[in-house]
């Protein structure tokens, strides 16, 4: 296994840094390392699977909601739907999804996972989903439930942001200063 950067950083020196950052900074640091081993976890699970994490997640969505919508899965996963239809699609050119227009409205998409998918629907040490289920067996109860409502809070806190801007970036101060 390879040594991450923080690895080679003296412990010391990290208790620093983390001193030095301050409260917001020190929580958007861990927020970046979550995101970023979720994108190495990625393309680990490409390479052994053949799969992405996100196409993984579509193809576990789709198996146990078979027949969701196309916008609906995008809204579960908080993706924008021009996203999904390029993850739908190559799902579907692999043979692990079948996308089938509803019969009441022909404009939505209805997707149902194949044989193929469901092998891919399987526990593995390598996804996202099982540092999570590793992280649950050892975090108590109460622990989880409050990340929970931390979560659930910036989720928020950054949809009420994009919506009072129309999804559309406002000019920082920064840049309003630079001008």
């Amino acid at each position: 296994m390879k040594a991450s950067h923080a690895d080679a950083v003296p412990s010391a020196a990290l208790a620093l840094a983390r001193t030095e950052l301050g409260e917001e900074l020190e929580f958007m640091r861990l927020l970046w390392a979550v995101a970023h081993g979720m994108s190495s976890t990625s393309r680990v699970m490409e390479e052994a699977m053949g799969v992405t994490d996100l196409q993984r997640r579509v193809v576990w969505m789709a198996s146990r909601f078979p027949g969701i919508t196309a916008s609906r899965l995008a809204s579960v996963l908080h993706l924008h739907p021009s996203t999904l239809t390029g993850v739908v699609k190559r799902l579907v050119q692999r043979g692990h999804l079948l996308r089938q227009e509803d019969p009441l409205d022909m404009r939505r998409a209805l997707l149902f996972v194949t044989e193929s998918g469901r092998k891919l629907d399987v526990p593995d040490t390598y996804t996202v989903e099982g540092a999570v289920q590793r992280l649950f067996a050892r975090i108590p109860r109460e622990t989880l439930s409050e990340a929970r409502e931390l979560l659930t809070a910036l989720a928020e806190e950054l949809h009420r942001a994009d919506e009072e801007h129309g999804g559309e970036a406002p000019p920082s101060e920064m840049a309003k200063q630079a001008q």
